[in-house]
């Protein structure tokens, strides 16, 4: 296929007809979410063999990975979001400036939270509860391994997200997929055939990245195939570009480094009223609650470059049809799952449970099932909401939104109903689910009030800026 081919047909797929567009843009994403998926699965499968502590173990890493992909997310959806908007614009030069200015910052920002990490890494981990004993020494294996490859991680996060901006889905989806599938492979490989134990469940995830990482580079910059035009050479700062890349950047990636705190503080409450045992059982749950939230992850990368390009035409209509069919479609993938959490609890906890270390865990994973199917039947409404604002460029919308979600209330309702209320670890689980519920409902109102007054502005004065 040749450049022109690909390039038209990236660009006619954003400024389409905007279901169409949802549709052709997201089920690449959630095939490949899916992937990841079970990625997360067989993962949480192998490292539960390795017994509770290394569960507990990658649970106190998790908050500091969702650190690095929290930066890493926030720059590929910002410079993606700008790079929709530009080509909604039809402004395909000032496309390539936005991607080469992201790809510049990904190596600022990544080696920036390298050497910290490795250097502080010990004392972070018993500070938040690791102890001095095996947990804290599997959690050291661990993270040590991907804290030094997050140059890595982030070159993959943000080289994907610079493809999906252009509406280029499927080759997105084939980094993703890829990486996936060979972290399934080497997961028991170097975990027991090696005898690497939690290090080759890092390995694993880092050779995988690593991979995914060669495929993008080798598109971008080897090929040359891409709509965007990345010219590291050629880099000169505009102040413009930076500010259109961190007016929606900087606030999803606080946005995620929220989900980080919210992280933190949840285990900070469930090791006060359930010990190091309590995280490893959040941290499986949640890795197979992901089953139902991943898939919407891969439809809201959808709606940020739909609306994007929408909000780039001046065209709201197309938002507002973007949205809500994104929304139905959203709705319509996570009640299979949170079904299926619900009626096979039991079963579900059993598989991840096999390990004689980790099988006093089988009850209260149960408990997390029983209740944590309630978070999924909502997500959609909060999630694509906070991407329609993303792709619009109003990333402070999207940031307040999870502030008052992830940090307000989760922590808070998790904290009363676990402690003041006596619920201990079902507390916590009551607390994530109405907390999503309340944020959920206060994202999509928003939302609509948003798009609204658009439209209400277009008719009032029909030349809006592109930007």
């Amino acid at each position: 296929m040749s450049k022109e081919e690909t390039t038209t047909q990236g660009v006619k797929t954003l400024v389409g007809n905007p279901k169409k567009a949802i549709m052709k843009l997201a089920l690449p994403m959630i095939l490949a979410m899916s992937v990841q998926t079970i990625y997360n699965l067989v993962d949480a499968f192998w490292v539960s063999g390795l017994g509770a502590n290394a569960l507990a173990a990658v649970g106190l890493f998790f908050p500091f990975f969702f650190m690095m992909l929290a930066l890493a997310t926030g720059l590929g959806v910002g410079g993606g979001a700008a790079i929709s908007r530009r080509i909604g614009a039809k402004d395909k030069e000032g496309a390539g400036n936005v991607a080469t200015h992201t790809m510049v910052f990904m190596v600022i920002v990544s080696l920036a939270v390298t050497f910290p990490l490795l250097l502080l890494a010990e004392p972070m981990f018993i500070a938040i509860g690791a102890g001095t004993g095996e947990t804290l020494e599997y959690t050291l294996a661990y993270s040590n391994v991907l804290f030094g490859g997050a140059i890595i991680l982030f070159f993959a996060n943000v080289a994907n997200a610079l493809l999906r901006g252009e509406g280029d889905a499927k080759r997105a989806m084939y980094a993703m997929m890829l990486g996936g599938i060979i972290n399934i492979i080497l997961d028991p490989i170097l975990i027991y055939t090696l005898d690497m134990g939690i290090a080759g469940a890092a390995w694993a995830t880092l050779i995988s990245l690593g991979v995914s990482a060669g495929l993008l580079f080798y598109w971008l910059f080897m090929k040359k195939d891409t709509y965007v035009d990345i010219a590291i050479r050629k880099f000169k700062y505009s102040k413009e570009i930076t500010k259109d890349i961190i007016k929606v950047g900087l606030p999803a990636s606080v946005q995620q480094l929220t989900m980080s705190i919210n992280m933190l503080l949840l285990n900070l409450i469930i090791i006060g009223v359930a010990g190091t045992d309590g995280v490893a059982v959040i941290t499986t749950g949640w890795r197979i609650l992901t089953l139902g939230v991943l898939p919407l992850m891969g439809i809201a990368t959808a709606v940020v470059s739909v609306c994007g390009a929408a909000y780039g035409m001046g065209k709201y209509n197309r938002m507002d049809s973007a949205l809500k069919y994104a929304i139905k479609m959203g709705l319509m993938i996570v009640l299979i799952p949170a079904v299926v959490f619900f009626l096979m609890a039991g079963q579900i906890a059993a598989v991840f449970t096999q390990a004689e270390s980790a099988a006093h865990l089988a009850p209260d994973l149960t408990r997390f099932f029983l209740v944590a199917w309630l978070f999924l039947p909502t997500v959609a409404h909060g999630m694509l909401s906070g991407a329609m604002f993303q792709g619009a460029g109003k990333g402070m919308n999207a940031l307040v939104l999870t502030l008052f979600r992830t940090v307000l209330l989760t922590p808070a309702l998790a904290w009363f109903l676990a402690v003041p209320m006596g619920m201990g670890l079902d507390g916590v689980w009551w607390g994530l689910v109405v907390a999503n519920i309340c944020g959920s409902v206060v994202s999509y109102t928003w939302a609509r009030i948003y798009i609204n007054g658009l439209k209400r502005q277009k008719k009032s004065a029909p030349k809006i800026s592109a930007n």
